[in-house]
C-alpha cells in the first residue's frame, strides 16, 4: 500500500493538504487575483474607510506620471505600479469645455456637493474616465480593500513558516545526528543546550531575538527559526540512539564505512518519517508566532500586510459594528494552522508502524 493510499483514507488530512495547496497558490498569484494589485494592497482611500462587505463606489481615474514598464515576475513579487489615482466620487458630469467635474464621495445625506474639475488630458482613460470598485469584504479603517490585504497577507504567513521550518530543520537535524551518533561529550553539550532552550518560554525567546535583530520581515524568519530547532534535535537524537544499535549499522562499520556515510546513507533516511510530522507541526507553530509578533508590533511592519497586523489594527472594532475586520484575518490564521495540524496527524498515521 502506497503512502498516498494510506494518507487519503484520512479525510481531514486530505482537506488540510488541499487547503494548504490553495493557500500556496493564492500567495503566489496574490497580486494577479487581488482586486487591489498595488504594492502591498495599500491603496489608501480615507473617504471610504470602514465600509461594509459588498460596498461599491465609482471613482475618477486621474493619470499619474509615466511609469517604467513591468514584467510578469515583478508584478507577481511586488505588485503592479498603478498609472492612475482612484478618487471615490458621489456624482460627476462632463462639461462642454472638455473637463470632468466630480463631487467627492461622502456618507452625508447633504444634497449640496462641492465639485472639482479635472481636464481631459489629466484623465487616465478619456473613453472610460470613471471606474466602479467592488469591495467584496469591505474596507478597513484606512479605506483599503480588505480582501486584497487578506490575499497578499497569506504569503507572509507561508513564507515565515517555510523559512523558519527550514532553519529549525537544518539546526535540529545536524545537532540531533551529532548527539545521537557520537554520544559522550558531544551528546552532553548538545543535550545541555537543548534543555536550556527547552526550559525557556518560546514567545519570550522570539521576542528577545526580534528585539536584538530589529523589527522586520527577515528578522521574523530568523527569530522563529532559531526557537523551533529544539524539538527537531530532541526527536532526531532519540531516533539515532535506537538506529545506531541495529545490525546493519554494525555491518556498515565492519566493512569500513565512514561515519559520514553511515549517518547520511543509513541513519538519516530512517528518521525522515518523524521529521516530516514535526515539520508540519512546526509550520503551524511558526504561523502562530508570526501572527503574535505582528500583533505585538514586533513582526512585519506596515504597510506590508500580515494577518496578525490586520488583527492588531482592528481589534478595537470587535465591540463595534465592524468586528469582521479582526475576525476575518483571525479565521484565516485558524484555518491555516488547523490545516497543518490535520496534515501532521495524517502523516503520523501513515508512518505509524503499529497502526
Amino acid at each position: 500500500m502506497t503512502i498516498w493510499t494510506k494518507y487519503r483514507k484520512n479525510k481531514l488530512a486530505v482537506f488540510g493538504l488541499g487547503w494548504i495547496v490553495l493557500c500556496v497558490l493564492i500567495s503566489v498569484f496574490a497580486y494577479i487575483i487581488a482586486p487591489d494589485n498595488s504594492a502591498n494592497g495599500n491603496d489608501i482611500q480615507l473617504l471610504i474607510a470602514l465600509q461594509k462587505p459588498g460596498f461599491k463606489v465609482e471613482g475618477v481615474l486621474i493619470k499619474k506620471e509615466k511609469l517604467a514598464s513591468q514584467n510578469i515576475f515583478s508584478i507577481l513579487i511586488n505588485g503592479r505600479e498603478q498609472g492612475f489615482e482612484f478618487k471615490p466620487i458621489k456624482k460627476y458630469h462632463i462639461t462642454k469645455n472638455k473637463t470632468l467635474e466630480y463631487a467627492e464621495y461622502t456618507t452625508a445625506d447633504d444634497t449640496t456637493h462641492i465639485y472639482h474639475a479635472v481636464a481631459f488630458d489629466k484623465l487616465y482613460n478619456i473613453n472610460e474616465p470613471v471606474k466602479t470598485n467592488h469591495y467584496i469584504l469591505g474596507t478597513d479603517r484606512f479605506g483599503r480593500d480588505l480582501l486584497s490585504r487578506l490575499l497578499i497577507g497569506a504569503r507572509v504567513s507561508l513564507s515565515v513558516g517555510f523559512i523558519a521550518v527550514s532553519i529549525s530543520l537544518l539546526l535540529g537535524l545536524v545537532l540531533g545526528l551529532l548527539a545521537g551518533y557520537y554520544r559522550g561529550t558531544t551528546d552532553y553539550i548538545i543535550s545541555w543546550l537543548i534543555n536550556v532552550i527547552w526550559s525557556l518560554p518560546t514567545l519570550l525567546i522570539v521576542v528577545s531575538i526580534t528585539l536584538a535583530l530589529g523589527k522586520g520581515f527577515w528578522q521574523v524568519f530568523v527569530a522563529v527559526g532559531l526557537t523551533m530547532w529544539v524539538e527537531v534535535a530532541r526527536v532526531v537524537r532519540g531516533q539515532v540512539f535506537s538506529i545506531r544499535e541495529k545490525e546493519y549499522i554494525e555491518a556498515a562499520k565492519t566493512i569500513g564505512a565512514s561515519n559520514t556515510r553511515i549517518i547520511f546513507k543509513h541513519i538519516l533516511p530512517n528518521v525522515t518519517g518523524p521529521l516530516v510530522v514535526i515539520c508540519a507541526a512546526n509550520f503551524a507553530t511558526a504561523i502562530l508566532l508570526e501572527a503574535g509578533l505582528s500583533f505585538l508590533g514586533l513582526g512585519v511592519q506596515p504597510p506590508e500586510p500580515s494577518w496578525g497586523m490586520m488583527i492588531k489594527e482592528h481589534y478595537n472594532y470587535i465591540v463595534m459594528d465592524h468586528a469582521y475586520l479582526a475576525i476575518v484575518p483571525g479565521l484565516a490564521i485558524m484555518f491555516l494552522v488547523m490545516a497543518f495540524n490535520y496534515v501532521g496527524m495524517g502523516l503520523r498515521d501513515v508512518w505509524d508502524v503499529k497502526g
